[in-house]
């Protein structure tokens, strides 16, 4: 009988390239990982895995039990779930959610108190993850669900095994300091008056210094950036301090205080969030119990 946890190790050796970074993901040693492809090997009587430089790639044989594994993944969970769905289905157990962080602070940490009143024998164990590393650790079985959002207005590529809803449209607006001459404009701001402001915004390579590239591309002069800070709450710290704008998302935004206030856009920079899982683990109380707290079922934008 083969191994299944040999079988998950091999197939994160063959996504992610090297027993170590396969190591990193599975929580084990690469000592450990490889022993375990080596018990596989003497199972199956052919090798799986080849050397090639500083990595490794699958065998003829790997590659055909890697293909085949999400078939094996997908028939296990399906059995696990049907054994606690006979449990009145009442979630139970460690779901393992991945997100990226704002989406942990601004969706996740206001949900979990209320599953953990509603649900008491239910337990979140939650990872922060890029949406692509996220997609790939639900995809791979490492985590059971995984809040992702669009980037540059692209949604991640979606595993074939996934399937995903749309439960949240988070939107950016501007934040400054009260006493700012624009603190008083009652009408959504446009580039024209924005012409001549100093910024503090996030460095370059994150999604909210796309948005703000986009809303400079309306202001005919390069915009006057005093500041590039990853931590939202040290953008609000210099905006209070300063005569700066800062343009943060709402998810990613921690309470302003008296001394500033936020300008909506005419123009609203926005990205959409997703929620993912397994389709083999769509009859899971668990998953279920977390998607109704993160948006109704009725949400748009569903996307298999």
């Amino acid at each position: 009988m083969i191994d299944v946890a040999a079988l998950r190790a091999l197939r994160s050796v063959a996504a992610l390239g090297t027993l170590a970074r396969a190591a990193d993901e599975l929580g084990f040693t690469a000592s450990a990982v490889s022993q375990q492809i080596k018990r596989l090997e003497r199972q199956l009587g052919v090798p799986v895995l080849a050397a090639a430089g500083r990595g490794v790639v699958l065998t003829p044989a790997g590659r055909a039990l890697v293909d085949s594994a999400p078939e094996v993944f997908q028939a296990l969970e399906r059995c696990a779930e049907a054994a606690q769905s006979v449990s009145e289905g009442e979630p139970r157990g460690v779901l393992r959610v991945v997100a990226f962080s704002t989406g942990i602070r601004g969706l996740l940490a206001p949900a979990v108190a209320r599953l953990s009143t509603r649900y008491p024998q239910l337990r979140l164990h939650i990872t922060e993850q890029d949406p692509d590393q996220a997609l790939h650790s639900v995809d791979a079985g490492t985590a059971d669900l995984a809040l992702v959002h669009d980037a540059d207005d692209l949604p991640a590529p979606l595993p074939a095994a996934l399937t995903q809803r749309h439960i949240h449209t988070d939107i950016g607006d501007l934040v400054m300091n009260r006493t700012h001459p624009l603190a008083d404009h009652a009408h959504p701001l446009t580039g024209k008056d924005l012409i001549g402001q100093a910024w503090v915004t996030s460095p370059p390579g994150t999604v909210c210094h796309q948005w703000f590239r986009r809303l400079c591309a309306d202001i005919p002069e390069d915009p006057d950036v005093r500041h590039l800070v990853d931590d939202f709450a040290t953008q609000l710290s210099l905006v209070a301090a300063n005569d700066v704008v800062a343009l943060i998302p709402r998810l990613a935004r921690p309470p302003i205080g008296d001394g500033l206030v936020t300008r909506a856009l005419r123009r609203q920079p926005k990205r959409e969030i997703h929620a993912a899982w397994r389709r083999s683990a769509q009859a899971s109380p668990a998953v279920h119990a977390v998607l109704a707290e993160l948006g109704p079922a009725s949400t748009p934008g569903q996307r298999s």
